[in-house]
């Protein structure tokens, strides 16, 4: 029985080791931006991106686009938003 408990944490913890990335600062802000930009286009798709796919996938490239986009046809809360994208 020791020896299971003592293979099977042996496997956990170098599974463990190798899924850690380390990501720079730069790398880690642009993958964050990208999140709340898909979240953004779900979240006011029918407000500012009704003409447009549901299913469209939103990408590093994109997130000006997003940006744009709800802060010309959002309301205020799709503004802000759209300004904390920009940032």
């Amino acid at each position: 029985m020791r020896t299971v408990k003592k293979y099977l944490a042996t496997i956990g913890r170098r599974g463990g080791l190798k899924s850690r990335r380390q990501l720079d600062a730069d790398t880690a802000r642009a993958m964050v931006r990208v999140r709340e930009a898909r979240r953004a286009f779900r979240r006011f798709h029918a407000q500012c991106f009704w003409s447009f796919r549901r299913d469209l996938t939103i990408g590093r490239a994109d997130v000006a686009w997003v940006a744009d986009q709800l802060q010309k046809h959002g309301n205020r809360d799709a503004w802000l938003v759209g300004a904390r994208l920009c940032r």
